[in-house]
Parts: structure tokens; C-alpha cells; sequence
């Protein structure tokens, strides 16, 4: 019998989060490669967790356009975490959806109730514009909520119209910002930060490690410096006037 067999030893729970942009101007290619690459490494987070002595990995989602949906009313098990498919329409509430990140990264009702604890979450925030309604009074909510605090956050800046100043609100950090202008980019980038992000955020740390956020941003930017399309802090796109995405 393995150790995760033994079920007189319960994991925590770390549960990872992806805030996804579905507004009207995420239609066709970015929306769509959304949906391909969560679907398709969902069971690769399921493996890490199985893997794991720590913790066991949870996934919840949520889309924000005109309002915000949550695809399950609570965090699931990433391997049975079927995805829904988002569809792209309607403006981008993303203050809305901190204001409901907030009541959720909470014990009394909300994702983080489990018996056995939890290790603060990771969350992974996917946008391509600027937020249509009151971003500054819902980050300023959530960024009181202690989870928040300790959280991994990464976003994704989807092309050359992306707040990227927004997207380092959020995050606390322009580092943990990374900017992709290609379809595969946007893949291969939400790959490597779901799982880097599972793999850090769900394993206990000794007070002589560097905060996970401060590992995750690390490892993230430097796989994103091999991936064609994929622009960060420390590696902006070439200076030039002309439009660096292709979507098509």
C-alpha cells in the first residue's frame, strides 16, 4: 500500500484558480486556444497531485465578461474537473470578478474549508483588454483577503491590448505578467504556468525558501524566454511600431 493509500494521513488542499477574460474581444482564436489548453492539462495537474504527499490539487474557474460565472459551485479534483467550454461575448467586469474571488477565497462559505487545511491558493488570471466596470474598489476588496495575500498570481496579458499595468495590479509585480501575441504561445504558456504553479503551490516550504510566488515567477519567466511569442518584463517584444500579435 503507497502512502497516498493510507487514508488515516489526509492531504491538504491547495486549490488553483484560472480567472478567465470571456469578453467580446476574446472571440475565435484566443478563446478557443483557451478552452484547448485548459482541457488539455487539467489531467496533467491530476497527475501531479496523485503524485503528491502534500497536498491534494483542486481546480476552480471562473469567467467574467458582462457579470461572472463560476463553470462549478465548488473546487474540484483536478482529473474529475470536466471542462466547460467558455465562450467569448459581452464586456469585462473583472472588478466583479475580484469581488467574487474575495467571497470565495474564504473558510465561512467559500473554497477554503477543507478539514485537513489548505495551502494558500495559486491563481492564474487570463485577460486581453481593460476592465469595463469598477476594477480599482474590487482588486482594493480582495487585496485584504489574507488567502489573496499569500496566493500565487500570474496572469496572462492576451496580446498587444492587454492592460498589462491592470494585470501587475493584480499580481503585485510586472515579472508576473507575461504578454503572449500568438495562438500557440498562449498554449504553451498557460501549460507551463498551471503546472509550474501546481507543482510549487502544493508542496510544504521551510522559512529558508523563497516565497513560492517569487519561485513560480522564476521558472515561469525563464521557460517563457524559449517560447516563440512570449514576452516578459525582462524579455519585452522588439521595439517597433508595428503590431507583434498574430491570431489568425
Amino acid at each position: 500500500m503507497g502512502l497516498l493509500d493510507n487514508e488515516s494521513i489526509p492531504r491538504r488542499k491547495m486549490t488553483l484558480f484560472f480567472v478567465i477574460d470571456t469578453s467580446g474581444s476574446m472571440v475565435g482564436s484566443k478563446i478557443g486556444s483557451v478552452n484547448d489548453a485548459i482541457e488539455n492539462v487539467l489531467p496533467m495537474i491530476g497527475e501531479i497531485s496523485d503524485e503528491n504527499p502534500d497536498a491534494e490539487i483542486n481546480v476552480a474557474a471562473l469567467e467574467f465578461s458582462t457579470g461572472t460565472r463560476w463553470l462549478y459551485d465548488e473546487p474540484k479534483d483536478a482529473k474529475e474537473f470536466i471542462w466547460q467550454q467558455v465562450e467569448a461575448d459581452g464586456l469585462t467586469s473583472l472588478g466583479e470578478a475580484c469581488r467574487e474571488l474575495n467571497q470565495k477565497l474564504s473558510r465561512n462559505g467559500g473554497f477554503m474549508s477543507s478539514p485537513s487545511g489548505c495551502f494558500a491558493p495559486a491563481i492564474i488570471l487570463l485577460s486581453d483588454g481593460g476592465p469595463t466596470d469598477d476594477f480599482a474598489g474590487g482588486l482594493q476588496v480582495l487585496q485584504g483577503n489574507s488567502w489573496f495575500k499569500n496566493a500565487i498570481k500570474i496572469a496572462i496579458a492576451i496580446g498587444d491590448d492587454a492592460d498589462k499595468d491592470v494585470l501587475k495590479q493584480f499580481t503585485g509585480s510586472l515579472e508576473a505578467v507575461i504578454t503572449v501575441h500568438n495562438i500557440e504561445a498562449l498554449k504553451k504558456m498557460i501549460r507551463i504556468i498551471a503546472i509550474t504553479s501546481s507543482q510549487i503551490g502544493s508542496k510544504s516550504t521551510s522559512a529558508t525558501d523563497a516565497t513560492k510566488q517569487e519561485q513560480v515567477i522564476e521558472k515561469v519567466n525563464k521557460a517563457a524566454a524559449d517560447v516563440q511569442g512570449a514576452e516578459t518584463a525582462a524579455a519585452p517584444a522588439p521595439a517597433s511600431g508595428d503590431s507583434y500579435d498574430e491570431w489568425d
